[in-house]
């Protein structure tokens, strides 16, 4: 049994010296503050140090991250989510036994009622305060669907058109278990795509179903049909949480959820549209809490940082980052801003929507129904005095023209372009009304990205490719025998599917005096494509070669967003 306080403990193996004890043991006697929370608020302890203070004190293992397989869904169903919410515990699985984690071993009492409800023969071990929230959070299971389901096919047409459609802004939907069927079936499928990672919900009806499918990893998976009668219910609640005309169904309509899942602050996009047999939605999940990489940890070649270094250090320019929807190009773009943002720069951004927020750096929104569109943000932008200005996306010859007028009258200007290729920048601004000559002197860079999927670490195979497979990424069985080639398999942390998280592949093109000169003859893209490649431009296909040497993905996933020469 532990008889020693925390500060003793904390000491006793060294994570503090005894003046900041003392320190802290006079402030929490005169305002009545819990000892380990003076610690943590003056940085004198992590969360991870008093965890793994307690855990040697205790004789208890250390457990520093709850992963995919030590949650069970079951385990964690049978116990009130404000209990485990209130007392920072969780039942997990490791090693084939019940394992009760705690972020203070000193509270026996929460300990031995769950130890009481889950039959006894349980074992302890200490997890960071943090991290046991975190994965409550994340791993409690709402109702499953399939209960769901079937608690709504018991429910009458009557009971489904009475329903109260409850505003739920500043509601957690985790914590909200007991509301009408049809909320909780949409809340549930929030928040399993929410835990899944998906980045976009598409709930597709058509003659007989209605079909609910997840985009994770870029790729969309079918999740739940719910009955076709819930249809009507099931759109109506979406559109009243995004502050939508429900009677309206023969227009498309935009709208806007702010919502918290598992604590976390997310802002959900959401775009319907009339179809065939009912309403199409389409929902863009963004979570607001998520951080952007440092440009250096983006996984560029050597070359390519090189000039994106210099280039983004020029007192103006305009660097145009191109790609699909949904390639990571604003991502980028802010990595790029964080390497630049200091406190003796002014920069600016115009955005639709604004999806990362960032400390010292002008964010505006976009409005088009009021008429706040990219021009006019521009143009009211250029007399805030900017140094560096980022534009959300080019749309039109009016914000590519401001762009271009910006960036020759010292700004350093960062975009977004729709193209499917870095010298296809070039062609797509011609294309735009905007003058060669123009873009010739201002264009710095075009940087192309796709994303890849990355092979699940867990259970990659090694691989040997065929002869065919080799040659349509350029690569001869002589060069394949120096490479480590890996296949997906699917385990239980990857969801089965061999993947896991995504990784970006780069095309960078640096204005270059043979591209400048053939800019100015309104060269096709071909033309400037093989320039380009002469100037020493990796592509896309050649930067995903680079990352299947490198264990990260495959050849088949290469081939599907890149296109062989």
């Amino acid at each position: 049994m532990i008889k020693k306080g925390i500060g003793d403990i904390l000491v006793d193996t060294g994570v503090i010296n005894s003046q900041q004890l003392r320190e802290c043991q006079k402030e929490s006697e005169k305002i009545g503050k819990k000892l380990q929370d003076c610690l943590l608020e003056k940085n004198f302890i992590t969360p991870v140090q008093l965890a793994q203070a307690y855990a040697s004190y205790a004789s208890l293992d250390f457990v520093k991250e709850v992963s995919d397989a030590m949650a069970d869904p079951s385990l964690l169903g049978k116990v009130p989510l404000k209990f485990l919410r209130d007392n920072v515990v969780m039942p997990v699985m490791r090693d084939g036994k019940i394992t009760l984690l705690t972020a203070n071993p000193m509270m026996f009492q929460p300990l031995d009622q769950l130890n009481l409800l889950l039959g006894g023969n349980t074992v302890y071990a200490v997890a960071p305060h943090p991290a046991i929230i975190e994965a409550v959070n994340r791993y409690y299971p709402l109702e499953g669907a399939k209960q769901m389901l079937e608690e709504l096919e018991q429910e009458g047409e009557k009971d489904l058109e009475d329903v109260e459609f409850a505003d739920i802004e500043e509601k957690d939907i985790v914590a909200m278990a007991a509301e009408a069927p049809i909320i909780k079936l949409v809340n549930h499928i929030l928040f399993q795509a929410v835990k899944r990672d998906a980045s976009d919900i598409h709930i597709e009806p058509y003659e007989k179903e209605v079909a609910v499918r997840y985009r994770i990893d870029g790729v969309l998976y079918k999740v739940m049909s719910p009955p076709k009668r819930l249809q009507g219910a099931l759109i109506s609640r979406i559109k009243i949480m995004a502050n939508l005309n429900i009677a309206e169904k023969r227009i498309p309509q935009d709208g806007r959820i702010n919502l918290k899942v598992a604590g976390k602050p997310f802002d959900i996009r959401v775009s319907i549209l009339p179809v065939a047999y009912g309403e199409r939605v389409v929902m863009r999940i963004l979570d607001k809490s998520r951080s952007f990489s440092e440009l250096k940890n983006l996984d560029f070649s050597e070359h390519d940082y090189e000039i994106i270094n210099k280039t983004i250090h020029e007192p103006n320019g305009i660097i145009y980052v191109t790609g699909p929807t949904g390639s990571g190009k604003t991502s980028t773009l802010y990595s790029i801003l964080s390497e630049l943002n200091n406190p003796d720069v002014n920069i600016v951004t115009v955005e639709d929507p604004v999806e990362y927020q960032m400390s010292g750096v002008g964010q505006v929104q976009v409005k088009e129904k009021i008429g706040m569109t990219f021009a006019a943000a521009l143009r009211s932008i250029l007399r805030q005095d900017p140094d560096i200005i980022m534009i959300g996306e080019t749309r039109d010859q009016e914000t590519a023209q401001i762009a271009v007028q910006a960036a020759l009258t010292g700004h350093l200007v960062l975009s977004t372009l729709h193209t499917n290729s870095a010298p296809a920048t070039i062609t797509r601004l011609i294309d735009m009304g905007v003058e060669p000559f123009l873009l010739a002197s201002s264009i710095n860079i075009a940087l192309a990205q796709r994303l890849v999927r990355r092979l699940c670490k867990f259970c990659k195979e090694p691989h040997k490719p065929t002869k065919s497979s080799l040659a349509s990424v350029g690569l001869t069985e002589k060069e394949a025998e120096k490479i480590n080639f890996y296949k997906p398999v699917g385990c239980q942390e990857c969801n089965g599917s061999g993947y896991k998280g995504r990784a970006a592949i780069f095309e960078v093109m640096d204005m270059t005096d043979g591209i400048a000169k053939l800019t100015m003859e309104r060269a096709d893209t071909s033309q400037i494509r093989k320039q380009a490649i002469k100037d020493g431009m990796t592509t896309l296909l050649q930067d995903g070669v680079r990352k299947i040497k490198q264990g990260i993905t495959t050849i088949e996933e290469v081939l599907s967003v890149a296109t062989a020469e």
